[in-house]
């Protein structure tokens, strides 16, 4: 068999044992994604080999996602780790014969604290299964392997059903684009689901005057908060305009008294404006279609400054 025959047969396998799996998603699934959702300590996930690898996935994704969890490696926890198992904890094994011994040797202990047992097996009348809350059957007609050795076509059902508890659950529990973005601060996905309010400048940061403020204090308000620009508000905070570098220098060139003016007399009385729920990749967007360098965040009605955001702030984010 050639090169890309093999591969080719091998992607094909893993992908039958993937559909196989569809047909099994019956009460049992149901009750599994019921336990993980009403668990009140951690879920803990554990697996030998090829098994362990895929439980540290499981165990990510899970945490990723709103579902507190961890990877147990059992064969440490027999060692000496038992102790982080609790009784509201679940406990999700991975055991594709169903009678790995270092998993088995963790019953007891799950059984005497009482704990929750959920099996993803290729063995429904195995051990582990018939001792389990529940066992979800993963069993796959044979491995890619052409030896039917590796594990491979059963690692990857195995995977597959963990992404589906993952987001079944993660709709369960009403899991939004902001959650993940506080999880994951970090990574580039994180960052594109960030709010305008987590990057504005505001309280004193934030550069404000009144109408009735001369350019002269204007300009300074400006200048010591950095951004090129000052919102103007009324007395009672509602947003009148926004003064930029750019409105200064176009009264520039129509007046020769520039400061003898009020800031009501420069403002722009229409500025941006976006609330501070608005993504920051939306900001960014907005910000390249009006090519302008800043963005007012403001609610309510009247309109009420809430802060700015500059093109730099988002710049920071790695998002340009």
């Amino acid at each position: 068999m050639g090169d890309r025959a093999l591969a080719r047969r091998v992607l094909e396998t893993e992908a039958a044992a993937i559909l196989a799996l569809v047909p099994r998603l019956d009460h049992r699934f149901d009750r599994a994604v019921t336990l993980l959702h009403e668990c009140r300590g951690r879920v803990i996930v554990t697996g030998m080999g090829k098994s362990g690898i895929i439980c540290r996935k499981i165990a990510a994704t899970l945490s990723s996602t709103g579902t507190p969890a961890f990877f147990l490696h059992p064969a440490e926890a027999i060692h000496g780790d038992l102790g982080v198992i609790q009784k509201d904890d679940v406990v999700v094994a991975l055991s594709y014969s169903g009678e790995t011994q270092e998993i088995l040797r963790l019953l007891e202990t799950i059984r005497r604290l009482g704990a929750t047992l959920i099996v993803v097996t290729g063995s429904p009348t195995s051990t582990l299964a018939e001792a389990a809350d529940v066992a979800l059957d993963c069993s796959v007609a044979e491995e890619a392997c052409p030896l039917n050795l590796v594990p491979t076509a059963s690692t990857t059902a195995a995977l597959a059903i963990g992404d589906a508890l993952a987001m079944t659950l993660l709709v369960a529990k009403g899991f939004r684009e902001e959650d993940f973005a506080y999880l994951h601060p970090g990574g580039k996905l994180g960052k594109r689901l960030m709010r305008v309010e987590s990057l504005m400048h505001s309280g004193k940061h934030c550069p404000q005057v009144s109408e009735s403020t001369p350019m002269r204090d204007v300009i300074y308000e400006m200048t010591s908060k950095g951004l090129g620009m000052t919102c103007v508000v009324a007395d009672g905070g509602e947003l009148r305009g926004i003064i930029t570098d750019g409105d200064l220098r176009r009264h520039m060139d129509r007046t020769s008294n520039l400061l003898g003016l009020a800031a009501a007399d420069v403002m722009t009385r229409t500025p941006v404006v976006v609330p501070p729920a608005t993504l920051a990749a939306e900001a960014l967007n907005v910000m390249e279609q009006r090519k302008i360098t800043v963005l007012v965040i403001a609610e309510g009605k009247p309109l009420r400054v809430a802060g700015v955001v500059h093109l730099h702030d988002l710049w920071r984010t790695e998002l340009v």
